[in-house]
């Protein structure tokens, strides 16, 4: 291996990362939509970093980008590198861009070492992570274990356009879709590297860190009903106030979402009734989202949440409703996969720090198929979906190096 003072490995992920990040649909702003024209030159500009890596490559059915190099037997069960290039609007280039050229360099380097594996590896460029566009939910690689919802193709984003239209434009085929599907024998795993999204490894001063597991989430709609009056003549202790409530209970979601080190609860989205300065609110709507990597540690977090609100609703006078509408369960990630990772981060020097994932990845997809693991990479602040996004040259060489270690101790 080189010295890890030789950083071309991560100089090679920043130019093509750099050169992804050409591709938008908005000018002055990486805004790169699931099957928008940018997505369709990105889609070709990654099509050729594979060839030019040595993997026969082709922009398949639902506008995924797939390359495969056959490898010493090319009926062995495939390892999966992969990642998405769409992105949210107006976003960082490192979100998803940053697996699938993590890819490409690792087949680049497969090849200029003159290592042939001995089983095939594909590299997937994902069009549709983000879910921005049309209301589906990682459609693009839940095709590959044969779960995409032919319904989605009738949603329409917000110009009325139907997915199935978009496709066509595109270039897609919506007659191909099913023959998308795998056979879950002909593929002995994914690896999927991403930016962490969170400023944990950062807090910890390493570059990167092994995912334990995708957080289940539980996400509820909560209705509070007190009653308006005049803000100027009705008692503070005579008051049904649905907003003084529903603050109330948001800080006891805040204080129950702390208990424990690896879950969440937000509420990120409020609407308050009549919305007069001078009324008293009647009517306080707001959504939560709970998460963690423990599906019953969840469970018990969730119904904690609703006791307590329940609690301060009655103390406060007023009506409380509680309507969870998903529950999503934890992905854990493969053991046997996460320890190929933790090898590689320690043979270059650093722990194998293990944490979970608070967002939803195109590995919770994947794993209907094959067997699915992640590492994560720093990034600054762990700030995400933004212009903000960033990360170092030396970390994507860590991030490329940890890669492509496991990836030959895999195909050996």
């Amino acid at each position: 291996m080189k010295p890890l003072s030789d950083l071309s490995l991560g100089q090679r992920v920043m130019a093509l990362i750099e050169d992804l990040s050409r591709h938008t649909d908005e000018p002055g702003r990486l805004t790169r939509l699931y099957l928008s024209p940018a997505h369709r030159a990105a889609a070709e500009a990654t099509k050729g970093m594979m060839q030019a890596a040595g993997l026969a490559a082709h922009i398949d059915a639902l506008g995924s980008v797939v390359g495969r190099l056959d490898g010493k037997n090319p009926q062995a069960p495939a390892l999966i590198i992969g990642s998405h290039i769409d992105t949210v609007v107006n976003a960082g280039r490192y979100d998803g861009n940053l697996g699938v050229v993590l890819g490409i360099v690792v087949a680049e380097a497969l090849k200029a070492e003159g290592i042939v594996p001995s089983c095939p590896i594909e590299v997937i460029a994902f069009g549709d992570e983000e879910n921005v566009r049309f209301p589906t939910t990682l459609s693009t690689s839940l095709a590959l274990s044969g779960s995409y919802d032919l319904a989605w193709l009738n949603g329409k984003d917000a110009q009325g356009i139907t997915l199935r239209e978009a496709l066509q434009k595109f270039g897609g085929d919506p007659d191909g879709i099913a023959a998308l599907k795998r056979d879950p024998s002909r593929y002995r795993g994914y690896l999927e590297v991403h930016i962490e999204q969170g400023p944990q490894l950062e807090a910890q001063n390493l570059p990167v860190g092994i995912v334990t597991a995708i957080n289940g989430a539980t996400r509820a709609r909560i209705r509070v009903t007190g009653e308006a009056g005049h803000a100027g003549t009705v008692p503070m202790a005579m008051r049904r106030d649905a907003f003084a409530a529903a603050a109330e209970m948001t800080l006891a979601i805040e204080r129950i979402g702390l208990l424990h080190p690896d879950t969440v609860a937000t509420v990120g989205v409020a609407t308050v009734q009549p919305g007069a300065v001078n009324v008293i609110p009647a009517q306080v709507d707001f959504a939560l989202d709970a998460r963690s990597p423990d599906d019953a540690q969840r469970h018990a977090m969730v119904e904690a949440i609703a006791s307590e609100c329940r609690a301060i609703a009655a103390r406060r006078r007023v009506d409380f409703t509680f309507e969870p509408f998903t529950d999503s369960p934890a992905m854990p990630m493969d053991r046997g996969l996460m320890g190929e990772f933790e090898k590689s981060v320690k043979s270059l020097g650093f722990p194998a720090r293990l944490l979970p994932s608070g967002a939803g990845h195109d590995a919770m997809a994947v794993a209907a198929l094959c067997p699915v693991a992640m590492l994560f990479v720093r990034c600054k602040g762990g700030i995400s979906h933004t212009p903000a996004e960033s990360i170092t040259v030396e970390d994507a060489d860590v991030a490329a190096r940890a890669l492509l270690e496991t990836v030959k101790r895999i195909v050996a």
